[in-house]
């Protein structure tokens, strides 16, 4: 059984920071890209950060570009996203991604809510 699952959203004034993590129950979890994906009120799912397996090069929206930063701790199974200069713009619900050919698995995603 394959389990994603998100912690670490909450409500934050803006100009504050989150942390979030998503726990994998994947046993072959390094060799798998790993993403952050966000979902506003009214608005399509976006991406917001990837990281590779193969040399964990990162990708990043322009949207986020300098305030956010995914990282993957492959010995404990976990996926960050580190979000710095929270924007009320922000607010969404986010969701990690595991991506292997073929498979494609998500969790149910933690809200961020940032206050002006």
């Amino acid at each position: 059984q394959v389990q994603l699952v998100e912690s670490g959203g909450g409500l934050v004034q803006a100009g504050g920071s989150l942390r979030l993590s998503c726990a994998a129950s994947i046993r072959t979890f390094s060799t798998y890209d790993m993403g952050w994906y966000r979902q506003a009120p009214g608005k399509e799912r976006e991406f917001v950060a990837r990281i590779r397996w193969i040399g964990g090069s990162t990708q990043y929206a322009d949207s986020v570009k300098g305030r956010f930063t995914i990282s993957r701790d492959n010995a404990k199974n976990t996926l960050y996203l580190q979000m710095n200069s929270l924007k009320p713009e922000d607010t969404a619900m986010y969701y990690c991604d595991a991506y292997r050919i073929p498979f494609d698995y998500w969790g149910q995603g933690t809200q961020v809510t940032v206050s002006s």
